[in-house]
């Protein structure tokens, strides 16, 4: 699951996933972001949805990624 943050490419979509986890000796707990890039066919996310993501064949030279569902649509 992540958070589209840009929309503007066709049939692109860009997903940056947030991780908490904690750290094995210190147990702070350390957050990273990564951000992909994902096949949206249908044009059907916009900036700010909450969506799932699945690996896939490589669609373009960045593309690894494509939309399953829009879990919540941004306000």
């Amino acid at each position: 699951m992540g958070k589209v943050v840009s929309d503007k490419a066709d049939k692109t979509i860009t997903v940056r996933i947030d991780v908490a986890r904690r750290h094995r000796r210190y147990q702070k707990i350390v957050r990273s972001t990564t951000t992909l890039h994902a096949h949206d066919e249908a044009n059907d996310a916009h900036e700010g949805d909450l969506v799932r993501v699945v690996e896939s064949r490589p669609t373009s030279a960045t593309k690894r990624w494509r939309l399953v569902e829009v879990l919540e649509r941004a306000k």
